[in-house]
């Protein structure tokens, strides 16, 4: 796969596996955050992405296989933050800048 180029072309591959993700890895949540959020990525930007996985989900293995998958589909380096493994002083400014899937 390409690497998505722009903000609504990453959205666009996100939304269209979302389902798809929330079956096989248990997402409950996820949103962009970081440089592509703000529109401010650059050609060698990595993707901030932040999930929140349900109980059932929460393992290392699951984490690495969703991070190695959304790699593929967006084509390029990502960045996976879980929800709730957020350092407290980061924490208000991802959720100010978060756009959900």
């Amino acid at each position: 796969m390409k690497k998505v180029r722009t903000r609504d072309e990453l959205l666009s591959v996100l939304k269209a596996c979302r389902e798809g993700l929330a079956e096989r890895f248990g997402v409950v949540d996820l949103a962009v955050f970081g440089s592509y959020a703000k529109g401010q990525q650059k050609r060698r930007s990595d993707i901030d992405i932040l999930v929140e996985l349900d109980k059932a989900h929460k393992t290392f293995d699951n984490y690495m296989e969703l991070k190695f998958f959304l790699g593929r589909a967006i084509g390029g380096k990502v960045d996976l933050v879980l929800k709730d493994s957020v350092r407290e002083e980061l924490k208000a400014r991802i959720l100010r800048e978060a756009v959900h899937v």
